[in-house]
């Protein structure tokens, strides 16, 4: 297994991991309606992330930048949802740290 395929396994078990963090936020009191539409800008990416499209990559680290803001936001100023917010944010965070690995490990098509 090369280090690219590792990277994209990891980023996409992150995403996925990612999702199911948002959707728990219905258990510190949440609406539901508003955790699905937290996971729906998600599927975005989905494809350019699982065939391995270096430009999905790119920009779908400027998409983690969102869900940071909301999770540290969260952290910091709820403390009913801190333990929801601070994996949440952990989550993010690799998830972003998986997609440059990625980038960092994939080769880039130059001509």
């Amino acid at each position: 297994m090369t280090a690219e395929y590792k990277a994209r396994a990891a980023t996409l078990c992150l995403w996925l991991a990612v999702a199911l963090s948002l959707l728990s936020w219905i258990s510190v009191g949440y609406a539901w309606p508003v955790c699905v539409a937290a996971v729906l800008p998600l599927l975005a990416p989905l494809n350019g992330l699982a065939r391995g499209n270096r430009r999905t990559y790119a920009w779908a680290t400027l998409f983690t930048i969102p869900y940071i803001v909301f999770a540290l936001t969260e952290l910091l100023v709820n403390p009913a949802a801190r333990w929801v917010a601070s994996l949440s944010l952990f989550l993010v965070f690799g998830w972003f740290c998986t997609m440059v690995l990625f980038l960092r490990a994939s080769p880039a098509h130059r001509e």
